[in-house]
């Protein structure tokens, strides 16, 4: 067997649609799969390997980090021989909480400024109505006690559902909207996360399973608008959660009124609906997948019944980013063995050959 296949194969065990994590057990399997021993998360941890948490001026998605991760697999496979590291298994379903840790530590996040937050705070009249730990207004939360800024599907929840009083407030001050860029928000919540009323907030959140996502964002009459061209899976292709919130909190004044508000079990199922199906399919295209899979010598093995390749996965979204990270973490090393043995270079893609090749294999 091909080593690009065997992985490929290795996949298809894991089919499924959109896989829900929990960025609690993806910290507790970070430091079980002992890649805290090499990686450090906000300091803690080893130094062999990059901060997780260490923001720097990047633009990651899942396909980019499955990439990277398969492109640099044989060297981190043997810096952990190296360290007597043993390598565990990895399900889909412990990639996914891997993925959810990653975004609590704001991993796929660009990289935000306190102090440029400090004067957002005060430039978009946020202090007339919040304080830090009392607020002018009483009936304005004081920012120690904002749950958000732990949790992006709290924060999407709260700017959403506080926008009605907020645009009352503003037309009786005579102000215009306060529109976000993702990078004052950014700034913003960098700010008033490292004030020392607020750090000790959790850090951590959830996607549950989004089984009444769906259902939810047809019955707020999101889909009334939501649709074709306005699918807010092409609209918020690869946001993070920040930008995510960011575009409901600039899309208030234009919604139609009263909006429906949301209970933060709501939100979450409808972010957990949207985010995932938007920023785990990538943007890739079939035909050029196609390519990849042959270039890579996949269709070698494919395409001749004696090779002993199983069949590939069927059925619509079979595969994905996760899928792909967690069939490389529990079966490379064989595919590298095996490769060796060929003589053959560890096969590497880009992006946007592992969200084509991605696309192609979900069609088959």
């Amino acid at each position: 067997m091909r080593p690009a296949i065997f992985l490929l194969c290795a996949c298809a065990a894991f089919a499924g649609n959109a896989i829900p994590g929990d960025a609690s057990r993806g910290e507790q399997i970070f430091q079980s799969q002992q890649c805290i021993q090499c990686h450090s998360v906000n300091g803690r941890g080893g130094h062999i390997a990059p901060d997780l948490a260490t923001k720097v001026d990047r633009d990651f998605t899942p396909s980019v980090m499955a990439s990277l991760m398969w492109n640099h697999a044989p060297d981190m496979w043997a810096a952990m021989s190296k360290q007597n590291i043993a390598k565990g298994q990895l399900t889909p379903e412990a990639a996914a909480d891997l993925f959810a840790f990653f975004v609590s530590q704001r991993y796929f996040e660009k990289p935000g400024d306190a102090g440029r937050g400090k004067q957002v705070f005060t430039a978009k009249h946020c202090a007339g109505c919040h304080g830090l730990t009392s607020s002018p207004d009483p009936a304005a939360p004081p920012v120690a006690k904002w749950e958000s800024l732990a949790d992006p599907t709290v924060l999407a929840q709260q700017m959403w559902n506080h926008g009605a009083r907020m645009r009352e407030q503003f037309a009786q001050k005579k102000l215009p909207w306060s529109r976000l860029t993702s990078q004052e928000l950014t700034d913003l919540l960098v700010y008033l996360q490292n004030q020392p009323e607020t750090k000790n907030l959790a850090a951590n959140f959830q996607f549950p399973p989004s089984d009444t996502g769906e259902a939810l964002f047809q019955a707020k009459g999101c889909t009334g608008c939501h649709t074709g061209k306005l699918a807010l899976e092409g609209v918020l292709r690869n946001q993070t959660l920040t930008d995510i919130a960011v575009d409901m909190w600039n899309h208030q004044p234009e919604m139609k009124q009263p909006s429906p508000t949301f209970t933060a079990g709501e939100m979450r199922q409808i972010i957990g609906y949207i985010w995932a199906k938007q920023y785990f399919r990538g943007n890739g295209s079939v035909e050029r997948g196609k390519k990849v899979f042959a270039e890579k010598n996949c269709a070698a093995c494919h395409n001749d019944p004696a090779s002993g390749a199983p069949k590939l996965a069927k059925g619509k979204d079979a595969y994905s980013d996760i899928t792909m990270v967690a069939s490389l973490w529990s079966h490379g090393p064989g595919m590298l063995a095996l490769m060796g043995q060929k003589k053959m270079p560890w096969p590497r893609f880009t992006a946007q050959q592992m969200s084509d090749l991605i696309a192609w294999l979900n069609t088959q």
